[in-house]
This record gives structure tokens, sequence and C-alpha cells, in this order.
């Protein structure tokens, strides 16, 4: 099996009884910051330690920078350090909202600390439970690691960067968000409803089939051809609200065989939060 971008539920569970795996419940509402881990205790896939969203894989102290900034460097190895991460480790990420809350984002973050073997469960504890495969209830034990790791911030793209891009029309920025708030129509989250002008729309939610698992990868690819034209993956640039589900878009095309994409990490949060930026309604670019 490939443990590079998903697994399923009957991978996952052969890779438990094989042992040297990490599992990570990453689920996380946001409404409701504590019902993931609240409902990790309830029931979790054995052993699975818990990714809380914006205390492991976010910096909530830095500004202007989006809703769930990128953690720094030691904070992240921290975190690492406590769920006894090691790089010999394969770690499997799930959630219950089909990978984009948050599993695709740790994925990413694992992926940008150099974490090869890392995969997201295809159709998250849902898959888990309809296979009829385990649960548990209370706490995870960890067995505390050294881990020390450096986040490749050339896969992320700034500010500067994005603008000077999108104004030589070099990149195809890629908004993850559902199109009533791509289109400007609501905004539940952000004080500005729109889009970045340039932006086209890819919801996250086409990249899922009926059962809410991952579409095959010809047909993302064919998909995801379709927006990017005659442009290289290395010159997609993800972004969503505020660089979560957005993951989910960019694990789709490294699914599809299209690697090297990368996010603008600040997405939509960041940018409306200086006020000069210009922002654009309706249906965007074609």
């Amino acid at each position: 099996m490939s443990l590079r971008t998903l697994v399923s539920a009957q991978e996952l569970a052969a890779l438990r009884e094989r042992g040297g795996l990490l599992v990570v419940d990453a689920r996380f509402d946001l409404a409701d910051a504590g019902k993931g881990e609240r409902e990790h205790a309830a029931a979790h896939i054995p052993g699975a330690v818990y990714a809380h969203l914006d205390r492991d894989l976010s910096d909530l102290s830095k500004h202007a920078r989006g809703r769930h900034p990128l953690p720094d460097d030691t904070a992240f190895s921290a975190t690492l350090s406590h769920w006894g991460w090691t790089r010999e480790q394969d770690v499997v990420i799930y959630d219950d909202a089909n990978g984009a809350l948050a599993a695709a984002r740790l994925w990413w973050l694992l992926r940008l600390a150099g974490h090869e073997r890392v995969a997201v469960l295809d159709g998250g504890l849902a898959a888990w439970r309809i296979a009829g495969l385990p649960l548990e209830s209370g706490a995870v034990r960890c067995e505390p690691a050294l881990a020390e790791v450096v986040l490749d911030r050339a896969h992320v793209v700034w500010f500067d960067e994005l603008e000077r891009r999108l104004a030589a029309r070099d990149i195809v920025l890629l908004d993850a968000r559902a199109a009533p708030r791509y289109r400007g129509e609501v905004e539940p989250l952000d004080p500005v409803a729109g889009h970045i002008p340039g932006a086209l729309n890819r919801p996250y939610s086409a990249n899922l089939d009926g059962a809410g698992c991952f579409k095959k990868p010809a047909e993302l690819r064919h998909e995801f051809d379709a927006l990017r034209k005659d442009k290289a993956a290395a010159d997609i640039v993800h972004m969503c609200g505020s660089g979560v589900t957005a993951c989910h878009n960019l694990l789709a095309m490294e699914h599809a065989g299209l690697t090297g994409s990368r996010m603008f990490a600040p997405s939509w949060s960041g940018w409306v939060s200086d006020a000069t930026r210009p922002v654009e309604r309706g249906d965007g670019a074609d």
C-alpha cells in the first residue's frame, strides 16, 4: 500500500496489526473548539492520540496571518514529542469531516517536516465504523520521544509572492471554500465576504464521491487539469478561509499524481486582515 496520501480502513487495520504506527485523531469543529477532544475521549481508534487544531496545529498568538497561523518549529516539535512521534514510524490521521477538519492539515504539516510515510484515513472515522472495526474510550497514554523538526516553508506562499505572481498570471490560485462563500453571498467566519481577485473556486467537497471518500486518482487528475490548464502542479496555490480545508485540495492533487502544489497559508482570513487589499465578489475568473 502507499502511505503517502490515503489509506482505507482495512489497510489501517493491517498497519495496526503490524505495529510501528502512530494514529492521530484530528477531529475538530469550528463552532465548538472542544467538541473533537470530547468525542475522542468518548470513542476513538485504539491507540490514537489527539491533535487539536487550535493548540497543536496552529499558533493563534500570531496576528495578520489568518485564523489558523502555522505553528513555529519548536512548538510543533514539542507536540510531536508529546505524541511519541519518530521518523521511523508510519503515521495515519483521521477526522470525521472527510479529511478536511483537520486530518489533511496535519498530513501537510508532517510533509513540511519531511515525514514521507504519512496518510489520511479515506472516509475518516465513518469508514472505520462502517467496516465494523474496534473503538476504545478514555485517555491514550503516550510514550514521549525527542522530536526536532523544521517546517519547509519553501512550500508556503506568503503575501508578497502571491500578489506578485497573481499580477504576472503565472500561478493558478484555487479557493477551497464552498461556492456561496467564494462568491461573497455569505461569510460566517471572517469580517469580509468575497474572494481574492483572480482566484478560482474548487470547493474541497468536489474531491469526494457519494460515500465521502476521495474520488479515484484519474478522475481527480482530470478535474484539476481542467483548472490548471497549461500550468505545472508547482504553479498551483491553494487557499481557503484559514489554511485548513485547502490542505484537502493539496492532498487530492497529490493523490492524483500532481505533486508539488503549494499553500497560501494565511488564506482569506489573512488576506482581509489588511483592508487595503482588493476583494472580488461573484463568480470570479473563468
